[in-house]
């Protein structure tokens, strides 16, 4: 079958060779050795770990899963690719998709446990890679201006990067519709995230990051690791947050649904989080500060706070006290590309580092937003006691609806997160668009 995002690969393979020339000939390079990576043994044991190419090397090819590969790019000379795919009867030895890339590339299949031979006056040599390995190359390791002008080129997508990015917001979707309707069914978390992997098309050590699958006071927990093989007693809630890796694009969606079982006042606060989280996609556009925006969201989660009577007084109090950061203690969003939380989010176009406001450490994106940036927004509203015991004990604490918290804590919270492309004139909401 012909690959229809063909033409928009060999534009964005294009691209790229420019964006290196560049970057080598401003810092004096002849040329950039890319390492894809190796998986790594856990210790004491001869078992891998799940592994994931280098970033750098998934920018040009899209291949999440070559181990012990190389990419050379050398101005004015045919880009290549070393695949490692040696002769194996105990794995089966990888072979490539039918993709633009492996034609517009050259591709030397070998072993390639060692970095290929390569002519060049000055070479450097980037990934995970040891100092060692660069020596005998001659070569230059991970050089921090190279790698800073590197990050900045992934910052802003090409539109090959864009339709990969919206074909697996699509999957990841399908997997949110199985998992809701296991959900409904009365399935424990372990059959809901199995649920969503038969459903999306992936085994779990292909998942973009690990899948949180929370049922009721379990979605309190940010990044909740488990899933437990028991269905509980009552149906309160489900947050889901999982995605979907497309020739190296990755999804990052959450979704937050009331139960059988919820109180009334949880699924209205899942309608207005949804309202919230439209109000701040419809507030992205190039020039806007980042940072601005996460207040913004504060603001209206305040402004929620009060409405929904969980807090007496004005919003204002409700952030200047701080009540707010205590039901949302994470950033906004961040950038997203072949990594999930994307290269470049707290550092400007000329490397100047950007780090998030003091009291809002958790922010992964401090800059200004810019054509061709893809970003989530994802607000969240959560009853984690951790944080609201010191609350309660804080002054601002007495405007606090502490009754209709203890009510809520058994739903741990809400997360509405959708994946926005930024244009010139417009944004495109590559979920909403599937859903």
């Amino acid at each position: 079958m012909p690959d229809a995002l063909a033409h928009l690969q060999m534009a964005h393979l294009e691209a790229l060779e420019r964006r290196y020339a560049d970057a080598m000939s401003a810092l004096g390079y002849d040329g950039v050795l890319i390492f894809s990576g190796r998986p790594a043994l856990h210790f004491g044991d001869d078992q891998h770990a799940n592994f994931c190419s280098y970033g750098h090397f998934q920018h040009w090819t899209g291949q999440a899963g070559l181990a012990h590969s190389w990419l050379l790019v050398q101005p004015g000379q045919h880009t290549t690719c070393f695949v490692h795919a040696p002769d194996d009867f105990w794995h089966l030895p990888p072979s490539l998709p039918d993709e633009g890339w492996t034609d517009y590339l050259e591709v030397i299949s070998g072993r390639f446990e060692t970095p290929p031979a390569v002519n060049a006056s000055r070479l450097a040599v980037i990934g995970d890679v040891a100092e060692a390995t660069a020596r005998a190359l001659g070569a230059e390791c991970n050089p921090p201006a190279l790698l800073t002008a590197l990050d900045e080129g992934r910052v802003r997508k090409s539109e090959y990067e864009i339709a990969c990015l919206s074909e697996a917001n699509r999957m990841a979707l399908r997997g949110h519709q199985a998992a809701r309707a296991a959900f409904l069914a009365g399935e424990s978390e372990l059959d809901i995230q199995l649920a969503y992997l038969k459903a999306s098309r992936q085994r779990e050590s292909d998942v973009p990051y690990g899948n949180i699958v929370g049922l009721g006071a379990h979605g309190a927990v940010l990044h909740y690791q488990h899933y437990d093989s028991e269905a509980p007693a009552s149906r309160h809630s489900l947050l889901v947050d999982a995605g979907y890796r497309y020739r190296g694009y990755c999804a990052d969606i959450t979704r937050s649904w009331p139960g059988p079982d919820a109180d009334p006042a949880f699924a209205a606060l899942v309608t207005r989080m949804h309202d919230i989280k439209q109000q701040l996609v419809a507030a992205l556009a190039p020039g806007v500060d980042f940072v601005a925006l996460h207040e913004r969201m504060h603001r209206l989660l305040a402004a929620l706070l009060v409405e929904s009577e969980l807090v007496a007084g004005s919003a204002e109090a409700a952030v200047e006290g701080g009540i707010t950061r205590a039901f949302c203690p994470h950033g906004l969003g961040h950038l997203l590309g072949v990594q999930v939380h994307d290269v470049a989010g707290r550092t400007s176009r000329e490397g100047i580092p950007l780090p998030p406001p003091p009291e809002h450490p958790a922010l992964r994106l401090t800059r200004e937003l810019e054509p061709g940036m893809t970003v989530t927004i994802e607000p969240g509203l959560y009853f984690i006691p951790m944080l609201l015991g010191p609350l309660q004990a804080s002054p601002a604490g007495s405007d606090v609806n502490w009754s209709l918290v203890e009510r809520l804590l058994p739903h741990g919270g809400i997360r509405i997160e959708d994946n926005v492309a930024i244009a010139t004139h417009s944004v495109r909401n590559l979920t909403m668009e599937h859903e």
